[in-house]
């Protein structure tokens, strides 16, 4: 079963082997009809991005993929079709068809993420469009080796540097080389643009291709809906993508659609978001505009996490600490120390303390929101 092999997966590589995934692509690709696909590379943003996009084409009329990372409480969150998350079934029959097309030597190898990915075409072998989102990088992303229509970039910022490089520069080079047609960027800082002209890509900035009475509807249409304002440039990007498309452009195709942990208010006083860097704590605190939250917290180890508390700490009651068992996870008393040092108050969490006088935000990581949903009981 899919559920069990999945299992004896690794996460990451301890060594990482760049040439093997596309060196398997090429041997196996003829095993495979792919759909037109649009890539979605960056550092933020991404999901978001992706499910707009993926929900107007499929409120459009067409028969759509879009494969993302990581879930947050079931894998099949992974891998989303015409509307809704593959099925159990579906995803098994994918990943027994894929088990024919592999060498014994390969299914051993492939990491986890590279599996899934080709489960993820596997499941998409008769949609005509897939929005398919990169993991970390881009350049050596597993999602890189297919043949894209184009790419759309969300705002790229320091993430994940032990993998991608220590700095702005380096992260962009990485993610923007996986650029091999054209490229839409959202908003960037302006060495972003600076890394794609050096790198020669044919790109444009996404509000280019909106007028003032887009960009306006745009916006009304997030705030009608209760999004958080930051998922406006992620709109304008995704919407980008219609436009590149030459598709018919109407808001009504956006008609009900559901974005999870997005700073989504699960209750009246509960937001969840499953951002975990400094951008991320960057829109967040724009969201707040000064109210006061408690905050239910936990971080991986490699996360510049000093800065995101201290970012927020005018906004910060309290932190609950939420056990999460991960071995990239900060141990507790590091993370109780530094608390301490810029005196914030912090305890540990547990559904019993919630209290309905107060607000409350879940925030760190996928897995952060993952065990608090798995431990709410409203």
């Amino acid at each position: 079963m899919l559920s069990e092999f999945l299992l004896t997966k690794e996460l990451f590589y301890k060594d990482i082997d760049y040439d093997y995934f596309p060196t398997l692509w090429k041997k196996i690709e003829s095993e495979f009809q792919l759909p037109k696909i649009v890539h979605i590379v960056g550092t933020n943003g991404k999901g978001s991005t992706g499910r707009f996009l993926a929900w107007y084409l499929y409120q459009a009329g067409y028969r759509v993929g879009h494969y993302s990372s990581p879930h947050i409480l079931d894998f099949s969150e992974r891998i989303w079709i015409d509307g809704s998350d593959a099925s159990k079934a579906i995803l098994e029959s994918a990943h027994q068809n894929l088990y024919k097309k592999l060498d014994k030597e390969d299914i051993e190898r492939l990491s986890y993420f590279e599996y899934t990915t080709l489960l993820a075409i596997e499941v998409y072998q008769d949609v005509e469009y897939v929005v398919l989102e990169a993991g970390l990088g881009g350049e050596f992303d597993a999602t890189n080796v297919f043949k894209k229509l184009f790419s759309l970039i969300t705002p790229i910022s320091k993430d994940h540097e032990s993998f991608l490089g220590s700095s702005l520069k380096e992260i962009a080079t990485t993610k923007l080389k996986s650029v091999s047609t054209y490229a839409i960027l959202a908003n960037q800082k302006e060495e972003i643009y600076k890394v794609a002209n050096h790198l020669g890509i044919k790109w444009q900035k996404s509000d280019e291709l909106f007028t003032p009475k887009e960009r306006e509807d745009i916006r009304e249409f997030i705030k009608n809906n209760h999004f958080a304002s930051y998922l406006e440039e992620n709109l304008m990007l995704a919407l980008s993508g219609v436009k590149k498309l030459e598709l018919e452009y109407d808001l009504k195709f956006l008609k009900d659609v559901k974005l999870r942990g997005r700073f989504e208010k699960i209750a009246k006083n509960i937001t969840i978001d499953v951002g975990h860097n400094l951008l991320a704590a960057t829109a967040i605190k724009s969201e707040l505009k000064g109210k006061k939250i408690t905050l239910i917290y936990n971080t991986y180890k490699d996360k510049d996490y000093k800065k995101i508390l201290n970012f927020l700490k005018e906004n910060i009651e309290e932190v609950l600490i939420i056990d999460v068992e991960n071995d990239r996870i900060l141990k507790r008393e590091v993370l109780e120390d530094f608390l301490t040092s810029i005196n914030i108050k912090h305890r540990a969490y547990k559904n019993s303390i919630l209290e309905t006088s107060k607000e409350y935000l879940v925030f760190g990581s996928f897995v952060v929101v993952e065990k608090f949903l798995k431990e709410y009981n409203p």
